[in-house]
């Protein structure tokens, strides 16, 4: 590419949405850990750096900084949260910690003109952003002014034109500050004076190539979900090396009712790509029977998936990598984003899982977009809606739905629930207005009445959720005459169930599944 802009990250959790406000700018990015940044401007060449936000302070000894030859480089620089916060200490200027924070969302005031607010802000406005500091900025360095203030940051946006430096204390990138994709937008054009020409067709044809680079002719199996990750990341590797791969549909006994012959006549029935349907029901079960614990449900369901998959590619005549449809959002909540020095939220069988002994390699082709850039890629690709629009499942399925010990009765129980919720959804026309929805089973029993008897039996919790990324989300704000429909359903039709839930939580702080 030769407009990009690179990210140095210094751990925050939010880093891949500045990379992913810059790609809506039509420019492209890349992350890079604060530890490896020279690497990659040797590599990238870029035009221009945004520093990230992170968990650190800067007033503390051995915490992150920016490479000197950031400052020396000639190239526009945007430092947001801890990268406002170390361009000044960097740069001679004054940062204090523990006395101000700020966490939330807050009011800035605009106190001069620079050219990041240019048709977005000017001097006097007002508007909401996203605060989340603990340190503040208590002296600028030479060459810098005051552009923004907020009532627990007098320097909450600062700017140096002369060297195109420019900071903010606010996160921009997260869509509490409303107009911070413009602020971003104007930093690569305006600042930068990047032309916005990347586009997913761009993304697409630079992922055939590195697949073909790292596979070379070797044999390459898929891990096929039905969802639209494996669909999109399937149809990708099958376009840059043909015949050599070949997919894997795994019937782990945790799918959703009558999924597994869904999955598999669909992806059959329209792309033709050696595919594998294999009934692994017993082997998951009976390894996850007595298990309780989620992460060791996770670490179990990927050690499984790898011996199916190796065990296949040994019948096929082998294989050297396994191909899977993981996103960022997997990877950040379960381990740091190319190493940088973000914190773990929760394994994922398809990141965290994965057992040390594995023998096959991985192609993650998807591994740096979130859910809505793959629906862009998979419409570029071809893919038809059903696949494209399917809601996300976890690749541990059900087992994560259900809070403590997984067993045959609990899986039906909660497969009939969930499927008279989804077509509750449908029959209202909300599926699409909606990321995420499904059914958990707790692990709870309360006391109820049916036919003038006595119940003892299990709760559902119903969860959906409105996303564009799967890095935030909030709660969907269905009718009370629909919860109370479908509530009367399930308790009705599912024998096993005698009280339902809506949970109402947003992400942060909960997560999107419950396990």
């Amino acid at each position: 590419m030769t407009n990009t802009v690179l990210i140095i990250d210094f751990g925050s959790q939010v880093t891949q949405l500045i990379a992913r406000r810059v790609r809506e700018a039509g420019v492209y990015s890349e992350i890079v850990p604060f530890n490896r940044a020279e690497d990659a401007l040797e590599r990238l060449t870029p035009k221009a750096i945004i520093l990230s936000g992170g968990p650190s302070s800067v007033t503390e000894t051995g915490t992150p900084r920016a490479p000197d030859w950031v400052w020396t480089c000639g190239l526009p620089v945007l430092g947001i949260c801890y990268g406002e916060q170390t361009m000044v200490a960097q740069l001679g200027g004054g940062v204090e910690g523990g006395h101000t924070r700020e966490f939330g969302r807050a009011e800035i005031e605009v106190t001069d003109a620079c050219a990041l607010f240019e048709g977005v802000w000017a001097k006097g406005d007002t508007d909401q952003v996203w605060m989340s500091h603990g340190d503040r900025v208590t002296r600028l360095p030479d060459g810098f002014k005051v552009t923004a203030v907020s009532h627990g940051a007098p320097f909450a946006a600062i700017a140096d034109e002369a060297r195109k430096f420019y900071a903010v204390q606010f996160h921009p990138e997260v869509v509490h500050t409303p107009r911070g994709a413009e602020l971003i937008s104007n930093f690569v054009h305006r600042i930068a004076g990047l032309a916005g020409d990347w586009t997913m067709a761009h993304f697409r044809s630079s992922e055939i190539e590195k697949i073909r680079a790292q596979v070379g002719s070797a044999r390459v199996i898929s891990g096929l979900s039905g969802g639209v990750d494996s669909a999109v990341a399937s149809v990708l590797i099958h376009e840059a090396i043909g015949d050599q791969l070949t997919c894997i549909f795994v019937d782990h006994g945790l799918l959703r009712s009558g999924e597994a012959d869904e999955v598999v006549s669909l992806f059959r029935g329209t792309y033709n790509i050696p595919l594998v349907h294999v009934d692994a029901r017993e082997t998951f079960l009976s390894a996850l029977d007595g298990v309780s614990d989620p992460e060791q449900k996770r670490k179990t369901i990927g050690r499984l998936f790898i011996d199916v998959f190796e065990e296949e590619a040994r019948k096929l005549g082998g294989a050297d990598f396994l191909a899977q449809g993981t996103l960022y959002p997997d990877v950040i909540e379960s381990v740091s984003f190319t190493g940088g020095p973000s914190v773990t939220i929760k394994s994922h069988h398809n990141v965290g899982g994965l057992p040390e002994r594995m023998n096959l390699k991985l192609v993650e082709p998807l591994r740096e977009l979130f859910k809505d850039e793959v629906r862009v890629l998979g419409r570029e690709l071809g893919l038809p809606e059903a696949f494209i629009g399917r809601h996300p499942f976890p690749g541990p399925g059900l087992a994560i739905r259900i809070p403590g010990e997984v067993t045959s009765e609990k899986l039906d129980i909660l497969r009939h629930a969930d499927s008279i919720y989804l077509e509750e959804i449908r029959k209202a026309g909300l599926y699409d207005r909606i990321w995420q929805a499904f059914a958990v089973l707790l692990p709870v029993r309360t006391v109820g009445v049916m036919g003038d008897a006595r119940t003892y039996d299990h709760v559902c919790a119903l969860r959906a959720v409105t996303s564009t990324d799967g890095m935030t989300a909030d709660y969907f704000d269905f009718s009370h005459d629909f919860l109370g429909r479908t509530a009367t359903r399930i308790i009705n039709e599912v024998n096993g169930i005698n009280r339902v839930v809506y949970d109402i939580t947003s992400k942060p702080p909960g997560t999107i599944e419950w396990e």
